[in-house]
Formats: C-alpha cells, structure tokens, sequence
C-alpha cells in the first residue's frame, strides 16, 4: 500500500496520473452514510402504518403496541453513545452493516409471530438495537471525521436521511400493508435495509487517511495522520457520559432533546396515524400527509445545518421547541376525516421543524466537549429517545383510557415550551470553562 499523498490541498488527494479528482472523497462518503441512514428509517415509518392493522388482527391494544414501539425507541437510544465509541474501535463500516442485518431480521421474522412478546422481541430488541447503532452519533461521526468545512451543512443533510427514508417508505407501507397485508409491508422494509449493504462495504471508510486524504477542508500543511484507537468503547463512553453529567450544558441539552424526542418520534411519528384514523381519515391519506412532513423536513434539516455554521445554535433551539409547541396545541383542532388546508400547514411548518434541532444540538455538544462531543451527543440523543419511549407508551395508554390523543398533544406542546426556554439557558462555550454541577446536593 502506497503512501498518501501529502501535496494535495484542502483535503483534496492526488491520484496516480496526478490529476485531481473533482469530488472529494468525504462527499462519497457522506452519500452512502445518507442512503444508510434511509435503508434503516424504513422500520421508523412502519409502526404507525402497521399498528392498526395488527390490532385488528391479533386484537392487541394501542397500549400494548405502544410499549413494544417504546422498548424500540428506548434501545435506539441507549445504543446510540455504545455504538459511537464502537465506530471508534472497530470501524464505521462493521457496525452499520451489522446494523442493517439486525433492522432486516428484525422486521422480516414478523411475519412469523403470533404473540405479543414477539413483537415486543422483534420490534423493540432487535430493530432498537440496529436502529440505535444507525442513530445520529453514525451522522455526527461521519461528519466530525470527514469535514471541517460544511460540517454543520453534512450534518444537517445527513440528518435529513432519516426523514428521506420515513418518505421514501411510508407512503409505499401504507399502500402495501392495505391492498397485500402487513406482512408483505414487513418484508418490504427488511429488503430495504439488506439493499443498502452492498454499498456501505464497497464505500464507507472510518478515517480520511484510508483514501489518503485530508479531512475536507484542511489545509495542506497539516500532516496526514490515523487517530490513535483509544481505551475500550464501553468504558470511554461510560468516562463521557461521567464528564459530561458534571456540567450544566449536558443536562440542559438533555432535557430540551428529551422533549424533542417526546413531540416527534414518540408522540406524532408513531401516533398521528392512528389519531388521523380515530378522526375517520384512511390511513394510506394519513400515511401520506406524515410523509409530506419527512419532505419538509430534509429542507428544514439541511437549511438548521447551514444556520448553524452562522447563528447561535441556542437561538435556533429556542425558536424550533416554540413552533413546535404552537403546532401541537393547534392539531387537536386540525384532524378530520378530510384534508384541509389548516392540516396541510401543520404537517409543512411541523416537517421544517421535525429533525431542525439536531445540527445546533450537535453543534453545542462538539463546541462544549471537543473530541468527546461525538461521544456526548451519542448520550444527549438516548435522552432524546427516552423521551420518545414515554411520549410513545404514554399516549397509547392516554387513548386507551380516554378514546382519544388531546390530553397527550397538549402535554408535549406545554413541554416544547419548557425546551425552548431551556435551550436559551445553554452556557456557551466549552464546558471546562463553566462551574461544575454539584452532584452531592
């Protein structure tokens, strides 16, 4: 294996002829992260499709479902931090396609069940834990390796893929799962998953160095060079978690993402179907009107990237929670059995805010913690799951016991607000530089 080149500029490399190549690997690399990441956002959309029809089947209760969906949306989160160090120790490219596997046997082997627990096995332990190794610290990582330049762009892109996938996938499940049966929909979304595999083996490198070049957007003086593989993955994302927990900025950032998770993947990504439906809305129109959310969302994701490379990501939060929060106090009011325009400006001004939040949160964990911050994110986002996992078990025992989701849209919206005015309080900076917690108090 030849040496590097070391003449070449600002990341670019030179090849054999001495041509430059006109794209720079870290863009090559961060196409096959984004389809990646809409191989594994197919299972994200499935749950709110097949939840109806399940219950129609197996006679299972919204509760029930729910609970499944928040041991899921719970694992996805507590493997996030894990699967960030893991990146670090065995590389991006092994953990993503094991991931991948896991999401398409998870997702597959339903059409076999016959009990509740195996969908509590299938849809919450297997997709939750390949889904959490696919979660944003893949992005983060991906983007902090790869860029120095455009980083808040790449993330912000990177980050829209989940919402490509739920776009490319929903509105196909719902159609599927309605005229084929939701197991055919189910098969469906483990091809997806084992589709993407090919490429992320051919494609996906860890460092730069491996096509030897320069993060892109280095300048040519800075020498080429592998980081050193550092302490077991386990226990540095345990020493970051330890860390960070002593500062008022991860906290902060914890509460608002927790809430984050609680008003988007918890309660409207698994519970607007359903909700749409009990209004006397077919799902394949609900189904649809949530995939109009995932296209406004890679606009308003990608847009917060760029945003975030010039204004103060706290700003940004505190104006993305207060929309939200306006959104959801207005939807008990805007669901029927029809489409109206009132609904179609919910789900447009709710896309550009669904996944804005991260490129500023990310950024804020990267400006406070350093090298640790892709880490630190990793540990922000299980909060943001968490958060997921009750809204989601929360709201299906709400409807259960009441009929109905008011109680539990309302709940998220007065939280939205408590994010935003948190996020305002942010400390800037690194976080060495601001007063530790006292944790003995």
């Amino acid at each position: 294996m030849s040496d590097p080149t070391l003449e070449s500029r600002a990341g670019a490399a030179s090849d054999s002829t001495g041509k430059r190549p006109r794209l720079h690997p870290a863009w090559i690399v961060a196409a096959v992260a984004f389809v990646a990441l809409i191989g594994a956002a197919g299972f994200r959309a499935a749950p709110g499709v097949l939840m109806v029809p399940l219950g129609d089947e197996f006679g299972w209760s919204r509760g029930l479902m729910s609970s499944a969906v928040g041991v899921n949306l719970l694992l996805f989160g507590l493997t996030a931090p894990f699967a960030a160090a893991l990146m670090d120790r065995f590389g991006i490219r092994q953990v993503i396609t094991c991931a991948l596997v896991l999401i398409a046997a998870g997702s597959g082997l339903t059409v076999f069940m016959t009990a509740s627990w195996q969908l509590v096995l299938l849809w919450g332990v297997l997709v939750g834990l390949g889904t959490g190794s696919m979660a944003l610290a893949f992005a983060a990582t991906v983007a902090n390796r790869w860029f120095v330049k455009r980083r808040g762009l790449v993330m912000g892109v990177l980050t829209a893929g989940s919402a490509t996938g739920q776009l490319v996938f929903l509105p196909v499940i719902a159609w599927v799962a309605e005229r084929s049966g939701w197991r055919v929909a189910s098969l469906i979304i483990a091809f997806g998953a084992l589709l993407v595999v090919p490429l992320v083996i051919a494609f996906l490198r860890d460092y730069p160095i491996d096509r030897g070049v320069r993060p892109y957007g280095v300048e040519s003086d800075v020498p080429l060079q592998r980081p050193a593989v550092g302490k077991g993955a386990a226990r540095r994302a345990i020493e970051a978690l330890v860390m960070a927990a002593h500062t008022r900025t991860f906290w902060a950032l914890t509460v608002g993402f927790a809430i984050c998770g609680a008003s988007t993947n918890g309660l409207i990504g698994t519970h607007f179907i359903p909700s749409a439906h009990d209004h006397g809305m077919a799902e394949t129109t609900a189904a649809g009107l949530l995939a109009v959310v995932g296209i406004f969302d890679i606009v308003g994701t990608i847009a917060s990237g760029a945003l975030t490379d010039k204004v103060d990501p706290r700003i940004l939060l505190a104006i993305y929670y207060g929309f939200r929060g306006i959104g959801l106090m207005l939807l008990p009011m805007l669901l029927s059995d029809a489409v109206h325009p009132s609904i179609v400006l919910f789900v447009v001004i709710y896309g550009l805010d669904w996944v804005a939040t991260v490129p500023p949160t990310a950024a804020l964990c990267r400006e406070a913690f350093g090298d640790s911050g892709t880490i630190v994110f990793g540990w922000v986002f299980a909060a943001h799951q968490i958060g997921a996992a009750f809204a989601s078990v929360a709201a299906g025992f709400v409807r259960d016991a009441t009929g109905q989701y008011t109680i539990a849209w309302f709940s998220a919206a007065g939280l939205c607000g408590i994010a935003a005015v948190v996020s305002l309080g942010v400390h800037k900076g690194p976080a060495v530089d601001e007063k530790a917690v006292d944790v003995s108090s």
